[in-house]
């Protein structure tokens, strides 16, 4: 039999057998039996930028060009996170340029809310304002999300055109 005479130990059993006896404990014990390390290896891992929204610029004409990304499965880009600009040869200003952005699928998004995003293939023409210079370049802006919760942060790149 226990020595209850020690009030710390008979204070330490007491508060044992509630602490067994509430519904509580019962929770505690199981958030306690997972260990953060299987938590965390039951995520998916993000996939890389560039394999996660690869994207190339092409030449249509002098002036004009086309970028495209084709977002990988279960990835998609945010319409309103896109933004393009130039940069001339001797300066870092940079030149927005207008360009036209094509429909895409309505959704709701954690973050964001109700946004448009593309899942599919999705490509921009835009026309520059100014003939390029030998250190011209054009400023590419979007930001994209995984499916399962990942969002990657804001992307600004700066593409060297050559005249």
């Amino acid at each position: 039999m226990k020595d209850l005479s020690n009030p710390t130990i008979a204070a330490f059993l007491c508060l044992m057998a509630l602490l067994s006896a509430t519904p509580s404990s019962a929770q505690l014990e199981l958030r306690t039996n997972r260990s953060l390390a299987a938590t965390l290896s039951e995520q998916p891992e993000p996939l890389p930028l560039e394999q996660a929204f690869p994207f190339f610029v092409s030449t249509i004409s002098p002036g004009k060009y086309s970028v495209t990304w084709e977002p990988a499965s279960g990835h998609y880009l945010y319409q309103h996170a896109f933004s393009f600009a130039q940069t001339a040869a001797d300066t870092t200003e940079e030149i927005e340029l207008k360009y036209a952005l094509p429909a895409g699928l309505n959704k709701t998004d954690k973050f964001f809310g109700d946004i448009v995003a593309y899942y599919q293939l999705v490509s921009i023409d835009l026309q520059l304002t100014t003939v390029p210079g030998p250190d011209a370049a054009l400023v590419i802006e979007y930001q994209g999300c995984a499916d399962w919760g990942f969002c990657y942060p804001p992307q600004k790149t700066r593409y060297p055109l050559n005249p």
